[in-house]
């Protein structure tokens, strides 16, 4: 027990740190390569915080655990938008430029509908694992094609907010803040999985909150970092593109290991209660706020994400 809780804390020290020096490393190679804060938050970053969710999507296909590797994509894209986005905003109100509005929201919605089609027959095999990868090739196309049409003076406003790096130390920093937070992630999770067992949690309560939610601290650590340096298209970019990557990149690997069927509890509470979060993400940019996430829509994302934790508690001890 004494040690588990020396390997939350440290895990939690590593993360703080490693985040900072990935942000630096990540805005810094965006601007030495001439790519937008936004592109390399919806590429670099959010495929890099999403190494923890392949790990655990991976080892639990390999383990039959094939409800969990599903559960944990889906449960870390409401842990990204309910807890990473709303704790972010909670810290500095994030704006939401009309790039963002008009392409990569648009497309997370495309996606989540989509994957919802895909897991309608409560089956994931290899056939709609290679139709995931596909979409993903595609999305990588159209973050492309979204750099080449983005706004001149635009980028050129975001790049005076960069830090003045060579690309080399850019890299390095990037490349050892990406390892450090997964592997500090991960330090995490275990001391919180072992402090629980012993405090004699179930499994499944174990499985849909602290590997959600600690796979998802890679996200949090990063958008939290961006949004105190004022990269706040890093911020908010690192969200969206890691729900896209873990609909795309993460779901996928479970089927191309072996098929997997699931319950339909995953796909009506869990699915159900990503598109909820999805469509409210949604709704702040495009209604509510007109493109501005400020601390009471942040407040209320962390209540919902706070309710749908009680409806797990509640599901798993009925």
């Amino acid at each position: 027990m004494a040690f588990a809780v020396a390997a939350l804390l440290a895990g939690f020290i590593i993360l703080i740190w490693s985040a900072d020096r990935f942000v630096m490393g990540a805005a810094a190679t965006a601007k030495n390569l001439g790519m937008s804060p936004m592109l390399i938050g919806l590429t670099v970053v959010s495929l890099g915080t999403s190494a923890p969710e392949m790990l655990v999507s991976g080892f639990a296909a390999y383990t039959d655990a094939g409800g969990l590797a599903i559960g944990n994509a889906l449960g870390s894209n409401i842990a990204n938008i309910g807890l990473v986005l709303g704790a972010t905003a909670l810290i500095a109100p994030l704006p939401v430029k009309t790039g963002l509005m008009r392409k990569e929201l648009p497309l997370l919605l495309i996606i989540s509908i989509g994957a919802g089609l895909i897991l309608m027959d409560q089956r994931l095999g290899l056939v709609d694992s290679l139709l995931l990868i596909s979409a993903l090739v595609v999305t990588l196309y159209l973050f492309s094609r979204f750099q080449k049409s983005a706004d001149p003076e635009e980028i050129e406003h975001e790049e005076e907010e960069l830090p003045d790096l060579a690309l080399k130390p850019a890299l390095f920093w990037l490349i050892l803040g990406l390892v450090l937070l997964a592997g500090s992630s991960r330090l995490l999770v275990w001391g919180a999985t072992e402090i629980a067992v012993a405090m004699g949690v179930s499994d499944l309560v174990i499985g849909l909150t602290i590997v959600a939610i600690g796979t998802s601290l890679p996200e949090l650590a990063a958008s939290v970092a961006s949004a105190l340096k004022g990269h706040h298209d890093i911020a908010i970019g690192n969200v969206v593109g890691s729900n896209i990557f873990n609909l795309l990149a993460v779901m996928s690997l479970p089927g191309l290991i072996q098929p997997i069927d699931f319950e339909a509890t995953v796909l009506w509470r869990d699915y159900g209660a990503m598109m909820l979060f999805t469509l409210s993400l949604l709704a702040f940019a495009y209604i509510l706020e007109r493109g501005k996430i400020n601390r009471l829509e942040g407040s209320m994302l962390l209540a919902g994400y706070s309710g749908y934790l009680g409806l797990l508690y509640y599901m798993a001890s009925a």
